[in-house]
Parts: C-alpha cells; sequence; structure tokens
C-alpha cells in the first residue's frame, strides 16, 4: 500500500510551471482573503483524480498526513483517497461510519471550497441519507464558515433524491450569513432544489427572498425564465 510520502512526490513531479501562480490567485491566498495563506504545488484535479486512481486505497493514517499538509493539493487528494474509501465500502457500514468520523474529526484542514464540494456531499451527505441529520444543523451554525458550507453544501445529496427539507432548514439558519461563499452556497443549493422542483424552490424563496442575499438570491434564480428573474430582482413578487 502506498504511503503519504510517495503521494506528496507524485503531486510534485506532476506540478505543471506557471498552475501554482494562478491556482493560488483563484483560491485568493493573499493577505485578507478566504484563502489566506494556503500554498499550491501546481496541480489540477484531473491529475489528483489520476492518482488517486492509481494509488487507492489509502488508510486513514496516511490520509491524516496529507489533510495536515500546508499544501492545499495534498489535502485535496487526501480527501479524494477518502471519497474513494467511503465509496468502495458501500455494503460495510462499520468503515464508512470510521470516514464519516474522520472526515468530520478533520474540518479544520476542508479549508476552503473546492475541498468542501468536491467530499462532503459524497460523504457526509450520502452517509446521512438515512440516518439523523441533526449534525448538519450543529454545523450549520458554527463559527467557522467551511464547516457552515459542509452542512449546505452536503444536502447536495438529499436534493438529488428529492428531499429539501434540510437544505430549507439550513438555508433559513444561512440566510442572514455575511460570507459571500455561504451566500453563493445556499444560492446553488437552492437552483439545485429548482431543477428537480420549481415549485418547491418557488414557494421557499416567495416567503424569503426579500431577506436574503443578493448574491444568494442570484444563484438561486439563475436558471428562472428572464422576465420571473427580473421581478425577483425588483421584488415584485
Amino acid at each position: 500500500m502506498a504511503s503519504a510520502a510517495d503521494i506528496k512526490d507524485e503531486l510534485f513531479a506532476a506540478a505543471i510551471p506557471g498552475k501554482r501562480e494562478v491556482l493560488s490567485s483563484f483560491f485568493k491566498t493573499g493577505e485578507g482573503q478566504y484563502g489566506e495563506g494556503d500554498l499550491f504545488i501546481g496541480v489540477t484535479v484531473p491529475q489528483q483524480r489520476a492518482i488517486v486512481k492509481q494509488f487507492a486505497p489509502l488508510s486513514l493514517d496516511e490520509i491524516s498526513i496529507l489533510l495536515a499538509s500546508e499544501f492545499h493539493e495534498c489535502r485535496m487528494t487526501g480527501l479524494l483517497f477518502l471519497v474513494d474509501l467511503f465509496k468502495k465500502n458501500k455494503k460495510n457500514e462499520s468503515v464508512q461510519k470510521e470516514v464519516f468520523d474522520f472526515y468530520l474529526s478533520y474540518t479544520h484542514a476542508i479549508n476552503n471550497w473546492d475541498l468542501v464540494d468536491l467530499s462532503a456531499p459524497q460523504i457526509v451527505g450520502d452517509y446521512l441519507l438515512n440516518r439523523d441529520r441533526s449534525v448538519l444543523h450543529k454545523l450549520s451554525e458554527s463559527a467557522n464558515m467551511w464547516e457552515r458550507r459542509i452542512a449546505i453544501v452536503s444536502t447536495y445529496t438529499f436534493i438529488k433524491k428529492c428531499d429539501f427539507t434540510d437544505t430549507f432548514k439550513i438555508c433559513d439558519t444561512l440566510i442572514s450569513d455575511k460570507e459571500d461563499l455561504l451566500n453563493k452556497a445556499t444560492g446553488w443549493m437552492l437552483r439545485e432544489v429548482g431543477k428537480q422542483d420549481f415549485d418547491a424552490e418557488f414557494a421557499y424563496l416567495k416567503k424569503r427572498y426579500k431577506k436574503m442575499s443578493r448574491t444568494s438570491l442570484r444563484y438561486a434564480i439563475e436558471k428562472f425564465e428572464p422576465e420571473m428573474r427580473s421581478d425577483f430582482l425588483k421584488g415584485l413578487i
């Protein structure tokens, strides 16, 4: 079985010249920005997925080493290994529970939107699909913005099953959130609800859209007909 050191070697060997600077800018690593201080190697997600495919499975101990890395791609690749481990143990509830608990114990390392979005629905959402979801509502009230994003983005799994209850409740919790990345995430999840059931999204928005951030609303109504979208933005619904 491969080690975290092996994976790091592969990542550094795969680095694309100039990509580190592009990623550092894209993920807002400057002073005062949401990704302040994060470091990049310069490796794309498809490259990371190829490494996971080549070396999986990776033990939780080795994944923990990757998640402790200062480099973004090491943490991302560690999460992709974790998703792979979860998916390959669909029939092993004890392993899935171990992965789920492990994931929630490392939220401090899941500290950018891409890290959340490529792991939370696949692990947290999937595990909680037929279980108690109170942990999501606790996360939605966290002082850590990335835990709040984990809470709402995890519901994407439920939305695809036409189960919107927790999405709406967490959106209510986050409706006054000051973080732009949370506003985008809530709007995105509401838009996904609309893809499954337009009437459900419309009914939710009609009662609350005047309280929502402009960003959340714009994301939520992105697929609406132009006239309806305009009416929402003008407050005419």
